[in-house]
């Protein structure tokens, strides 16, 4: 694993020795910024929350493209220690903040520091934990009025969307799906079902 882009680009990322974790793959990364990259025209000067890190890839990512900052959330101690390697490995320490807290416990903790143009989550598949992030997110305006959350669920996954996010567009890459939603501009409630 590595930063495709960028000011670290090429730098090889430390990944989890446990077979049981799954980042994001470069190929479904480099797709996902693509995306970003045709909606936003550049990452610069962005705010990123990364929320169930892992590696921290995404967010470091977004900090080689140009974003300002990054605030990396994982509770697993496996994780934080890898994120701290990865931080210090791509030398982003003034521009990436771990906080070890719990997704949806780290939110208020969050709010203080956005709102974000880019949110990006991954949590365990099928767990019922899209919905109540959703939900935590759109109630504390952790979303800047144009930005963007990239969550990333199984195939067969299933979530809600608070009626004020609206899914903009999904995209499969092998068992996995990245959703891309943003501020609504009508009302609504929406379920986001596998295609």
């Amino acid at each position: 694993m590595r930063i495709i882009s960028g000011s670290a680009r090429g730098r090889k990322l430390a990944e989890f020795a446990d077979s049981g974790i799954r980042p994001t793959s470069d190929r479904a990364r480099e797709a996902i910024f693509s995306i970003l990259i045709s909606r936003f025209g550049s990452l610069q000067n962005m705010r990123v929350l990364e929320l169930f890190a892992g590696s921290g890839a995404m967010s470091l990512e977004a900090i080689s493209r140009g974003a300002q900052s990054a605030l990396l959330v994982d509770s697993s101690p496996q994780a934080a220690k890898l994120l701290s390697d990865n931080i210090a490995r791509c030398k982003m320490a003034s521009r990436a903040e771990l906080l070890k807290q719990p997704a949806l416990a780290a939110l208020p903790l969050a709010a203080r520091k956005g709102p974000f143009e880019l949110i990006f989550m991954d949590p365990p598949y099928n767990q019922g934990l899209i919905s109540p992030i959703l939900k935590q997110i759109a109630s504390l305006q952790l979303l800047q009025q144009n930005g963007i959350i990239s969550a990333e669920s199984a195939v067969d996954e299933q979530f809600e969307l608070p009626e004020s996010l609206e899914l903009i567009e999904t995209r499969t890459y092998g068992r996995s799906k990245v959703h891309l939603i943003c501020n609504r501009t009508s009302n609504g409630d929406q379920t986001v079902r596998p295609a």
